[in-house]
């Protein structure tokens, strides 16, 4: 399967503006990919003050993603902020070309910006399938959770993915982590971050990566702004699974 990971700037609360400038991204250097990966609050930065203004759901930017998935034959997935009910979440949203949508609702909310103040935190993970891949997404802070990441003894998902606005004052953090959860889950990890400079001046470095569940990465994206497709391999993830069964002597656990 190729993923595309797409590491872009993001314009502070300007939906439409940053629609069109991942979609220039997109047009000028996809071509064949299985799945686009976008960063979290695409559309927004990460605005979670009382300035910023949740999409109603769903809203123009899931009817942005399903054009893109039929343009380019592949899943869309990235998090944007949206309410619901009266609530406010940070959603993942996951859809197809032909029209299937999933999403997850991120489980962890960062208390340093106040996220947990004004959105409603997710209760249920979502292992989703997309051509022969069991794939389970997450959003940012969640990569902090060792536990809400964790791969069940029987192998649920194949692809763990984390879309971000993860901050360079972090970085190492970031690429320590996401190694960290290939190797304990035997899966590949996908971890798209966003660059520059948000509206409450934090500084963004980027790094989106793709790392084997041997814990090598396979693509780092540095600090460019770009779109970055390569492909992983199922057979080869079998192999490495069936020559290093670790998970066979995981401690069971119930995720609550």
């Amino acid at each position: 399967m190729k993923i595309t990971l797409v590491q872009s700037n993001l314009e502070w609360q300007q939906a439409e503006a940053n629609r069109e400038i991942l979609a220039g991204m997109l047009a000028q250097s996809v071509t064949k990919t299985d799945l686009i990966i976008l960063p979290e609050m695409f559309t927004s930065a990460f605005s979670v003050g009382t300035g910023a203004i949740p999409e109603a759901w769903p809203g123009d930017s899931v009817d942005w993603m399903q054009s893109v998935a039929v343009n380019f034959d592949a899943a869309v997935c990235g998090s944007i902020a949206v309410e619901e009910d009266g609530q406010r979440y940070n959603r993942l949203v996951f859809i197809s070309p032909e029209g299937n949508l999933a999403h997850y609702d991120k489980r962890h909310m960062f208390r340093m910006l106040g996220e947990h103040k004004r959105y409603q935190a997710g209760e249920e993970r979502a292992v989703l399938s997309w051509r022969g891949w069991r794939i389970l997404p997450l959003v940012c802070y969640d990569l902090r959770f060792p536990v809400w990441s964790r791969n069940t003894s029987d192998l649920a998902y194949d692809l763990l993915l984390y879309v971000a606005n993860w901050p360079s004052a972090r970085n190492y953090h970031w690429q320590t982590l996401l190694k960290a959860r290939a190797i304990e889950n035997l899966a590949y990890v996908a971890g798209v971050n966003r660059i520059g400079t948000d509206g409450n001046d934090i500084d963004y470095i980027g790094h989106s990566m793709l790392i084997d569940p041997a814990g090598e990465v396979l693509l780092d994206a540095e600090e460019s702004a770009g779109t970055f497709t390569i492909s992983i391999d199922k057979s080869a993830l079998e192999d490495y699974r069936e020559s290093f069964p670790a998970h066979l002597d995981a401690d069971e656990f119930e995720l609550k």
